[in-house]
């Protein structure tokens, strides 16, 4: 088989250096076979073709366990085919037989950062040298580009909230698919934009939706968190409908915060359970 630039075979002599060492540098694959094992020669060339694809992302290095001997059960490779994927010289990841290509791409995905996530890394470390400015342009940019990328939507709306722009960072995150809105890492963030921003509002004294959020969002604010549960739990009774049940949402969300054995939190998820009887 002829090798490509970025695949390798392994001997005791160059093993650590090969493997370990490059590891330090970027992730390196380690196929454990033995040429007595028929599912290790159907594995090989198709990981050599996986090298292929990613176009030397990672180093493929091939490991006969019969010339490596006891080696190879020092490093804890007791059946092949084996592949073990190293980082900073460390076992990250392993896979035991000759699994579809499906399964190495979903592994590998893990360790490869995309461009969009490289992108994305060196937005929020601009941000972390105080350039917050650029790091929202960049993201801005990525978010027209890959509208269905939540975590480039996600990154700038915390960023817009960090500087100071919470109904821009609303405005993004209410204008997702209702699916991604009630993603665990979106909800809380959407439900506290929301919160940050009706208290800002000039609402009237009155029982309208509107103003029972403005009357939450500050008792929020001011650390009432039982009147802020009322005025939820209320909303919640009176205008289901009211932005995406928002009085429901945001008793979930002061829930998460609580603690599920909070007192506050037995006794609203008790009512709260109530309305829906």
């Amino acid at each position: 088989m002829t090798l490509l630039p970025y695949v390798f075979d392994a001997s005791r002599e160059n093993f650590d250096q090969l493997v370990l060492g490059n590891s330090e540098r970027g992730l390196v694959l380690v196929h454990f076979w033995s040429p007595k094992a028929g599912p290790c020669m159907v594995l090989m060339p198709r990981l050599v073709r996986l090298a292929a694809e990613y176009g030397g992302r990672f180093l493929l290095v091939m490991a006969n366990t019969e010339e490596l001997g006891r080696r190879a059960r020092d490093l804890g490779v007791t059946s092949v085919p084996t592949v073990k994927f190293y980082l900073r010289g460390e076992v990250a990841h392993t896979i035991h037989g000759a699994e579809a290509d499906r399964v190495f791409h979903e592994a590998l995905a893990r360790f490869l950062a995309g461009d969009q996530d490289l992108r994305r890394m060196t937005a929020l470390r601009a941000h972390q040298e105080g350039r917050t400015a650029e790091a929202i342009a960049m993201l801005a940019r990525d978010a027209v580009e890959a509208p269905e990328d939540l975590a480039v939507a996600l990154d700038l709306a915390k960023l817009l909230t960090l500087d100071g722009r919470p109904d821009e960072a609303l405005a993004l995150l209410a204008a997702l698919p209702v699916e991604a809105r009630r993603r665990a890492d979106i909800a809380p963030l959407l439900i506290h934009l929301e919160l940050i921003v009706a208290a800002a509002a000039e609402t009237p004294g009155d029982e309208s939706p509107e103003a029972r959020l403005s009357a939450a969002a500050r008792a929020l604010l001011d650390d009432e968190m039982e009147a802020a549960l009322q005025q939820l739990l209320e909303l919640a009774h009176a205008a289901p409908d009211f932005r995406d049940d928002i009085g429901r949402r945001g008793l979930i969300s002061l829930f998460a915060l609580l603690g599920g054995d909070h007192e506050l939190t037995r006794r609203y998820r008790a009512r709260l359970g109530g309305l829906a009887t």
